[in-house]
């Protein structure tokens, strides 16, 4: 049974914020009061579903006493009793602390790992899955920057996806990314292993990170290398070196001022999630193992060709439809990750 006390608290939570909005507030405080009422509202209505169906069984099992009403109690309670485990866990659920970045766009950086051209080869084909994923989910894909290898692969791409949940689903692409297949470049037909790194980045706001003007430097330079339509050949490459920090952020845009905003936004990007990894490094220190901690060094999945099949090793989930996750059919994969990471979330809380 979920304690009264901490509902009630929620509840009460939530009529507050519904009032002080009533009151006409503005400026800051609007901004801040609407996201907390927006976040609990879903949590409250489930809230209020399930204290309807223990109001209701209360009711029903106080007609027991009653000769008249007793035959239409015992009727009606197997099946409120029946519905009382799955309101109570969706109560649970809503209850896990939620990421602050789940809403958030997401920045991806895709990079080759080891397995040199054909490294490369993968890096693209993960470009493409991402790319039809989103197209899937309805959100917003934005190469922001991408430099191609020769044999059509890239050396490294920095994405921008937006839309609805796009961090909270996005978030468990980040690791290594094993593949094994046949290389095209391969005459002898051998099976090669080679592998491609993700890292998923929620998107900083303004609010969430500020930086100070004396810690950067900027640069301007003339774009290089084969990076087909997001490289040009102009001064505008704008590189922005964040000194404190040593991160170095470039964009190779046609226009050198909106690559100044760029290279700011993904700047104020890493910075964020640098904060994030040391927040969330200090929490899990004491913890002897982790699965499917999001660090990005971390072997999470392997795509077998000749097998056809995919496997996330965080989960031991196995799927045999490869062709289809290529084409963009993350949604079982992803789904198993979030129930697992809600699994672990709900044992938490009942420690």
């Amino acid at each position: 049974m979920i304690p009264s006390e901490r509902l009630m608290q929620i509840t009460e939570r939530f009529e507050f914020l519904e009032a002080r909005m009533g009151e006409g507030i503005g400026g800051d405080e609007f901004v801040t009061v609407s996201r907390e009422y927006a976040e609990l509202r879903p949590v409250v209505e489930v809230v209020q579903v399930y204290q309807a169906l223990v109001s209701e069984i209360e009711g029903a099992e106080a007609m027991l006493g009653d000769p008249e009403m007793k035959e239409l109690a015992e009727m009606e309670l197997p099946d409120l009793k029946e519905r009382l485990p799955d309101a109570e866990q969706a109560v649970k659920l809503a209850l896990i602390p939620k990421d602050a970045a789940d809403g958030k766009p997401a920045l991806v950086e895709i990079r080759p790992g080891t397995g040199g051209d054909e490294a490369a080869l993968f890096a693209a084909d993960l470009l493409r899955m991402y790319n039809r994923y989103a197209e899937n989910m309805g959100w917003k894909f934005e190469i922001i920057e991408e430099s191609q290898s020769e044999l059509g692969g890239i050396k490294e791409a920095t994405i921008r996806v937006s839309g609805t949940n796009v961090f909270a689903r996005m978030k468990y692409e980040s690791g290594v990314h094993r593949v094994q297949r046949v290389p095209e470049t391969e005459s002898g037909g051998r099976v090669h292993t080679s592998a491609a790194t993700v890292a998923v980045l929620p998107e900083a706001e303004d609010v969430d990170i500020q930086i100070n003007a004396n810690d950067i430097r900027i640069d301007t330079m003339r774009a290089s290398g084969s990076g087909g339509q997001h490289v040009n050949t102009t001064d505008s490459a704008v590189r922005i070196t964040h000194m404190p920090s040593g991160i170095v952020v470039t964009s190779s845009e046609k226009s050198q001022h909106r690559n100044r905003e760029i290279a700011m936004q993904v700047l104020k990007t890493r910075l964020y999630d640098a904060e994030r990894q040391k927040v969330h490094d200090e929490r899990s220190a004491d913890r002897a193992a982790q699965v499917g901690s999001g660090d990005r060094s971390e072997r999470i999945r392997t795509y077998n060709y000749p097998q056809g099949r995919m496997t996330d090793h965080r989960i031991n989930l196995t799927l045999y439809k490869l062709d289809q996750i290529m084409q963009g059919d993350l949604d079982e994969v992803i789904d198993g990750l979030i129930q697992d990471a809600q699994a672990t979330a709900l044992a938490e809380m009942g420690e």
